[in-house]
């Protein structure tokens, strides 16, 4: 005769919890996202869908006054992809936007790296004088700037003739050709976005395991080799999003060029940025600068989902 043991008692903690009934959701923090979403709806959505319809009309100057405007479909961007000038001001966009990034790129990564040579003392004074750079508005700096590329009293046309290479530069007019314009925004540029950019890489490159560098420096590798295997290695998801950050700020720039060089010679330095304006407040043709700013954010849309895939496969492969 088989005997059968009782069941098993289950405990009431091993027990599964009774479903909540009738248990109404959480809404509190969609509450508490709500006047955060309203700032953007308000301020960014808003203002967005409006330039994208504005770019569907010959929104102009008479309509300033009148209120009158026509919904013309995409005349306004068959106008503009027609337009020689629109192409030009791209080509100047993407080729000085290049510059501006490789420049800045390189020269943060110099600064980041010297920032890990340095002693703390001079390694906080570094910090101190960039975090102050970098925090210098783009319009005072920019103004500054001009002061000092002015001809007849510009100190860095001073301080060239002082050098007696370039012979008399006292009355040199940097924003009255277009080589030199170029190359002093350039600068100017360069010069407010390395902070950044070194202190952003300064912070990663201190992440780096100092097993590897010194692993490396025993089989023999130079420094700069440990930095190119090693360091670069590790770096590579900080480079790429500081890359697509810079991208964007460096397509976008305005202030620098317009208070510098006005888009000028004869619209040489004229970027986007400078033809849109141009177009949308000093011809105002409002519509053809809605539709210049729309394929403008598309542009950049589709350059910086490029770079966030490029992102998300470097940050797999670690």
């Amino acid at each position: 005769m088989t005997v059968q043991s009782p069941p098993a008692l289950t405990s009431k903690s091993d027990a599964p919890a009774p479903r909540a009934r009738g248990r109404r959701p959480d809404f509190t923090p969609l509450w508490l996202l709500t006047p955060a979403a309203l700032v953007i709806l308000v301020v960014t959505i808003a203002p967005i869908l409006y330039l994208v319809y504005t770019s569907f009309t010959d929104y102009s100057q008479r309509t300033l006054f009148t209120g009158e405007f026509s919904y013309t479909g995409i005349d306004q961007y068959t106008t503009l992809l027609s337009s020689s000038d629109f192409w030009k001001s791209l080509l100047r966009t993407v080729l000085f936007t290049a510059a501006m990034v490789a420049g800045s790129m390189v020269i943060g990564m110099g600064v980041s790296h010297l920032l890990t040579r340095l002693g703390k003392v001079m390694r906080l004074t570094t910090t101190i004088v960039l975090i102050l750079a970098w925090a210098m508005p783009n319009v005072a700096s920019s103004l500054v700037w001009n002061w000092l590329f002015q001809p007849g009293y510009g100190v860095v046309n001073w301080a060239l003739a002082q050098l007696r290479i370039f012979g008399d530069t006292t009355s040199l007019n940097w924003a009255g050709d277009p080589a030199h314009a170029y190359a002093a925004i350039w600068m100017l540029v360069v010069w407010q976005a390395v902070p950044f950019i070194a202190l952003t890489l300064n912070a990663a490159e201190q992440q780096v395991p100092t097993e590897y560098q010194e692993a490396a420096r025993l089989d023999g590798a130079s420094e700069f080799t440990v930095y190119r295997v090693i360091t670069l290695n590790f770096l590579r998801p900080t480079l790429l999003l500081v890359t697509i950050l810079s991208v964007i700020w460096d397509y976008n720039v305005f202030n620098q060029i317009w208070l510098f060089s006005g888009g000028g010679p004869d619209d040489a330095t004229s970027t986007l940025g400078i033809f849109t304006y141009k177009t949308a407040f000093i011809g105002f043709h409002i519509g053809q600068g809605a539709a210049i700013s729309v394929v403008t954010t598309l542009l950049l849309l589709g350059l910086t989902a490029f770079y966030i895939r490029n992102l998300l496969k470097s940050g797999e492969d670690l």
